[in-house]
């Protein structure tokens, strides 16, 4: 039996001896009793420097001064906190240089003595290469956001050309369709102008050809009416003359607003006197005024939108009929109202009423540039207003016009 002891003692002492992880051995006091040559060499000292010696001595602070302390509660609460749990720590070898390494601590009673063996692993190179990896890691990260800000900042460029070209792109589209809607617009101003300049100046020719035959008191009668129908066509002209001039300072952003005190229903006189001349036998023009009458506008405009929706009411309207305009004034806006008993307009063709030159199917015979509506919007949006307006075909129309006070 004592020879099977000595065997295993010795198997047992060649593997602790030949051992790559240090083992070290210490009593319950702590002192050193066995460390083995991989123990010695990591921590770099002889086995006579550290026999019997406090195991603190392979400790840097603040471990060094606690393990006195940790060991001694551990066997009053036997409360384990590195034995039989294993943990990684720091040591401090003979030359003062600390190194990390696992510990794993084990608690033996031989003979009735309590007995420490602590195997370590040095984790020198396993912290050298995550602290490698780490930084390499830091280095890839880096290279990593470098390499993102730069394609970032090559993307915004790219967007910043593509955003320009498209940019550039809408407004040669812009030209080009303004291009288009000019040669349209002046295709249909010759369109339209030779057809209406041909037929008043027709009307005052032949007119001006007759009053010459008539010469006798009796031929009065007839001289007055074509004098009226040169007076009208004359009228005609000049209403033509006005919207292309109209136009043409709405394009060229000429026409500027100059705010002043004009009394409504003044106004509203003005232009009944002034479209006398354009009544149809028994046509009337009705005028009512609600609120106080003195608004703060230009009159120069206010007059051209109502002399165009009232006459439009005259030529759009038949005999006997009445043509009512209606204005309110309150603490927040100026609305007028101009209704007529008209033909109306086609259902399908309102969408187009306020465009240029557009004239509805139903009123191919009666003469116009199908340019008014559009001036009106425009000049009302000068003032900062709206206009809209109701109609059904047969049953006349009826314009609103509201422009806020401030």
């Amino acid at each position: 039996m004592g020879a099977i002891d000595s065997d295993f003692t010795q198997r047992l002492q060649a593997i602790i001896e030949t051992a790559i992880d240090g083992i070290i051995s210490i009593d319950a006091r702590g002192h050193i009793e066995m460390m083995n040559p991989a123990a010695l060499e990591m921590f770099g000292y002889h086995i006579d420097e550290v026999m019997g010696q406090n195991v603190s001595v392979l400790m840097p602070e603040p471990y060094h001064s606690e393990h006195d302390g940790y060991l001694q509660r551990y066997h009053d609460t036997k409360e384990a906190r590195i034995i039989g749990i294993g943990r990684e720590v720091t040591a401090k070898r003979k030359d003062g240089s600390i190194f990390p390494f696992r510990l794993a601590v084990s608690e033996v009673i031989l003979n009735d003595r309590v007995i420490f063996t602590g195997v370590i692993h040095d984790l020198t190179e396993v912290k050298q290469a995550e602290e490698e990896l780490i930084r390499v890691n830091e280095k890839l990260e880096n290279l990593v956001e470098e390499r993102t800000n730069e394609l970032e900042e090559v993307v915004n460029r790219l967007l910043s050309t593509n955003q320009q070209l498209k940019e550039n792109e809408l407004k040669l589209q812009e030209s080009l369709d303004k291009e288009k809607e000019l040669n349209e617009l002046k295709s249909r101003f010759v369109s339209m102008a030779s057809h209406e300049f041909r037929t008043p100046l027709s009307t005052i020719l032949s007119s001006a050809q007759l009053i010459g035959r008539y010469t006798t008191e009796e031929q009065h009668p007839k001289r007055e009416k074509h004098i009226g129908r040169i007076k009208s066509a004359v009228a005609n002209l000049t209403g033509i003359l006005n919207d292309f001039l109209s136009l043409s300072k709405l394009e060229e952003g000429k026409v500027e607003v100059g705010l002043s005190p004009i009394n409504l229903t003044d106004l509203c006189q003005l232009i009944h006197d002034e479209v006398q001349g354009l009544l149809k036998p028994g046509q009337t023009i009705c005028h009512e005024h609600t609120g106080e009458p003195i608004v703060n506008s230009d009159e120069r405009i206010l007059k051209n939108v109502l002399f165009n929706l009232v006459s439009n009411g005259i030529k759009y309207s038949g005999e006997n009929s009445t043509i009512t305009c209606r204005s309110e004034v309150s603490e927040e806006s100026i609305k007028i109202d101009v209704k007529d008993e008209g033909i109306g307009i086609p259902e399908a063709e309102q969408k187009h009423l306020f465009n240029r030159f557009f004239r509805a199917s139903n009123v191919e015979t009666i003469q116009g540039t199908g340019l008014g509506l559009n001036i009106v919007k425009e000049y009302i949006e000068l003032l900062g207003g709206s206009i809209d307006f109701e109609s059904e075909e047969g049953a006349g129309s009826t314009f609103k016009i509201i422009i806020p006070k401030k």
